[in-house]
């Protein structure tokens, strides 16, 4: 027999497989394709990120500042195919590293994992290749260390409002003084006003800035406050069928204590947990830790910090994808762009230990927190609750 017969089938292209040098040599061949990849998902382009989209297309920098859930990684998406199709290299920075592995997987989907690399503090990924997610710290070193030379086409900086932090701001200001050839898209969901950086860009590169602003959510939010004691509040949130839900504290301490003072409320059905035990089957929980975790997790309970082990983490993140947690005690980890299906978001206090003094929560960091309550698709409305007095929101 022919020993063809015998050989496993090539694997189908990824989704965003790129065009040929001639082919994207041709935009509108170039625009065309991407759309047909984003019809086969069963997407439809919003208006801002299609204008964002043609603008990229078009060379030029972009600020896109639309909301949480308005598909800010589809245009971030386009940014990489629109490179790659031209030979040309893109990074994409995050501002932590669990953020980064997230991102990774997802444009392995995308693009195939041979075109995708990822650089962390802790592990190196294919770092030579033509699509590369990192820290925004380690392109910071890169553009300081080689400049233009880095051979970066096209950079895409999410969470750009890192921009203003006094601490890590710099990470993502560098970038753009130090890589003159680069095409920039930045992205955030709570922006002010850009025009400084749109004028210091423009001057540094020679290319205009597009800015793409939007207040339309695809599910819109409702606010209340409430000063019932929190047990009780989640109690009537699950009756009243609002979860799965994020309770968001500022310690890790404080959301593993949460965790454990709810374990006394029936969370899940017989059903519910069985499916848990299920998902939970070959899942290694060797720390002490670890084993308080599983303990949670098989009541509908999740823990989400920085200070879980990663696969720890990991786990969580995949059972709450399934659907499977109706509950998840963690930090605001949340606001930087997990992600993580969520009906709703409970801010159990409204101030935080900022490294000199506690103060009250910003204005910005509330906003990103509590846009991720919603989910496209599953949800009318996404529900944000206070656990502070009226007065203290007003």
């Amino acid at each position: 027999m022919p020993p063809d017969l015998f050989s496993a089938p090539p694997p189908p292209p990824p989704p965003l497989a790129p065009l040929t040098l001639a082919e994207a040599a041709d935009d509108d061949a170039l625009l065309s394709r991407f759309l047909d990849a984003v019809a086969a998902k069963g997407l439809e382009l919003y208006a801002e990120q299609e204008e964002a989209i043609l603008e990229l297309l078009a060379g030029r920098h972009v600020i896109l500042n639309t909301p949480t859930g308005s598909g800010k990684s589809l245009v971030a998406a386009a940014a990489h195919f629109f490179a790659l199709s031209r030979g040309k290299r893109s990074i994409y920075t995050c501002p932590i590293k669990a953020l980064v592995n997230e991102k990774f997987l997802s444009l392995c989907r995308d693009f195939g994992p041979e075109r995708v690399g990822m650089m962390t503090g802790d592990a190196t990924v294919n770092a030579d290749a033509p699509i590369l997610c990192c820290t925004a710290e380690i392109l910071a070193n890169q553009a300081l260390a080689r400049g233009d030379y880095a051979g970066l086409a096209v950079v895409i900086m999410d969470e750009f409002h890192y921009y203003s932090d006094q601490e890590r701001g710099v990470a993502w200001q560098v970038p753009l003084v130090a890589l003159a050839r680069t095409r920039f898209l930045l992205m955030s969901a709570t922006l002010g006003d850009t025009k400084a950086i749109e004028r210091e860009v423009e001057r540094r590169t020679g290319i205009p800035v597009a800015v793409v602003r939007s207040d339309r959510r695809p599910v819109p939010l409702h606010f209340e406050w409430s000063e019932t004691p929190l047990a009780e509040r989640v109690e009537q949130l699950i009756l009243e069928r609002r979860a799965p839900a994020y309770l968001v504290h500022f310690t890790q301490r404080s959301a593993a204590e949460t965790a454990q003072a709810l374990m006394s409320l029936a969370i899940c059905t017989k059903e519910e947990k069985a499916a848990l035990s299920e998902a939970l089957v070959g899942a290694r929980f060797t720390s002490p830790y670890g084993k308080e975790l599983k303990r949670w997790l098989r009541h509908g309970i999740g823990v989400h910090h920085a200070g879980l082990l990663p696969r720890y983490r990991i786990l969580v993140e995949q059972l709450a994808q399934k659907g499977l947690l109706k509950l998840i005690c963690g930090t605001d980890t949340l606001g930087v762009g997990i992600n993580v299906p969520l009906r709703t978001v409970v801010f159990t206090q409204l101030w935080k230990y900022g490294g000199t003094k506690a103060s009250t929560l910003s204005v910005r960091d509330f906003r990103q927190i509590a846009g991720r309550a919603g989910r496209k698709g599953y949800d009318d409305i996404g529900h944000v609750v206070v656990q502070a007095p009226e007065w203290t929101i007003a």
